[in-house]
């Protein structure tokens, strides 16, 4: 098992470029098995969650070519079986997409129920329910989703909860089934739009993307495309709270400004300069301005979840008082503990984490406990006086792509080793 190694205090400063978005690849990547031709994927990220998800179509039996430029292309006419195992899918929560490709076009699936990081509940039941109400039978038997369709119907789903997943997994069961879907109260986020587009691309017939409401007109067959995955916010927006925090002065090439409002408003109310054009976003920190800010996580277009660790750190370093409230998951407050350890003034009281910025974080050995987590705690390595040492950083390599040499780039002191 590796981790990183950091010495703190150094401003970073430069260019890099973002890399693909994880979460539009992992549904894009499952929509390959709705498509009769080739399905070729451009702009894929290298994650550890993206090669297991390639590696679980093609044990399935797809065949996957790797080729130049980050675009993998995919075939499903050779799939052999309609089988996601425990063994490949247990640290993958996405693994639950697989299911309504399998069942809009071949009429049987059994999945295993999904694992991933340790930040509270993400029931699937809202999934099964839609697919059950579509004409879907559905057994949930040792740990498994088995679940078999004489063809699905077109239906009136109105999601208890936003739901991401959910919204990915009925809009790609409703491009093949018979007669129109209306999917109320659905995500809007970015990575759902970029699905729709590419199964758009790919001969579906879709509107709404982006809003609560999305209607799909289900068609025999989809055909294949190529398609390039939009970049990733979070990782952009990762990047940009690093550089703050160290008061250094960034851009970062092809990414997408237009998604990460809420954060760049953040990050302005800390006190960075921002500005941006139409495919990069420039930002310059003085440390002497950097200030804690309040915020509420929510769903698209509110602040992300996925930025809340970050910006917990941020707080940690900036001048006065913050208070960050977790409306999307209940458990997702373990990097508090790690951030204590290097000194930080933080604590949690029901779903709210309150920070008083200190004057400086020491360097401590820090453990990983999931994807976010992981990236605030080398966040705050980079500005701990000292080594700061984060172990378990396998849960790092499932959303970020070489995130020690974009960051050596920049000007950090951060290695990987083993163990």
């Amino acid at each position: 098992m590796e981790k990183l190694i950091i010495k703190g205090g150094r401003r970073l400063a430069g260019e890099i470029r973002v890399s693909g978005a994880k979460n539009s690849a992992l549904p894009i990547l499952a929509s390959s098995l709705l498509s009769q031709g080739p399905l070729r994927i451009g702009n894929l990220p290298h994650l550890h969650d993206i090669t297991t998800t390639m590696e679980l179509l093609g044990q399935m039996g797809l065949t996957l070519t790797v080729g130049d430029n980050l675009e993998v292309e995919v075939d499903s006419a050779t799939i052999s079986q309609f089988l996601a195992p425990y063994e490949l899918v247990k640290t993958m929560r996405a693994s639950i997409l697989v299911l309504g490709p399998l069942l809009a076009r071949f009429g049987k699936a059994e999945v295993s129920l999904p694992g991933g990081c340790a930040i509270g509940t993400r029931p699937v039941d809202m999934h099964l329910q839609a697919l059950a109400a579509m004409g879907a039978k559905i057994e949930v038997e040792g740990g498994y989703i088995r679940a078999t369709a004489s063809g699905l119907k077109g239906a009136d789903i109105v999601f208890d909860a936003v739901t991401v997943t959910g919204t990915e997994n009925l809009l790609m069961a409703a491009c093949l089934a018979d007669g129109v879907t209306t999917l109320t109260n659905a995500a809007k986020e970015p990575e759902v739009v970029d699905l729709a587009n590419c199964l758009r691309s790919m001969g579906a017939i879709i509107s709404g993307e982006g809003t609560n409401v999305i209607q799909i007109q289900g068609v025999k067959s989809l055909k294949g495309t190529s398609y390039n995955i939009l970049p990733d916010r979070i990782e952009t927006g990762t990047y940009l709270t690093a550089v703050a925090m160290t008061g250094g002065r960034v851009k970062l090439k092809d990414t997408r400004p237009d998604l990460l409002g809420a954060v760049l408003t953040k990050l302005e109310e800390a006190g960075a300069v921002v500005s941006t054009g139409d495919d990069w976003i420039e930002l310059e920190m003085d440390p002497a301005d950097l200030k804690a800010v309040n915020i509420q996580t929510g769903p698209y277009p509110r602040f992300p979840t996925d930025m809340q660790a970050q910006f917990t750190a941020l707080n940690c370093i900036a001048g006065g008082t913050g208070a960050i409230q977790e409306s999307v998951f209940e458990n997702r407050f373990m990097h508090v503990q790690e951030l204590r350890r290097m000194g930080a003034d933080v604590r949690v009281e029901g779903n709210i984490v309150f920070t008083s910025g200190v004057e400086k974080l020491t360097g401590a050995p820090l453990m990983a406990t999931d994807l976010r987590a992981s990236a605030s705690l080398v966040l705050a390595g980079l500005v701990g006086c000292g080594e700061t040492i984060v172990d378990r950083i396998y849960h790092i390599d499932r959303g970020y792509e070489t995130i020690e040499e974009k960051l050596t780039n920049l000007g950090a002191d951060i290695r990987r080793v083993p163990r």
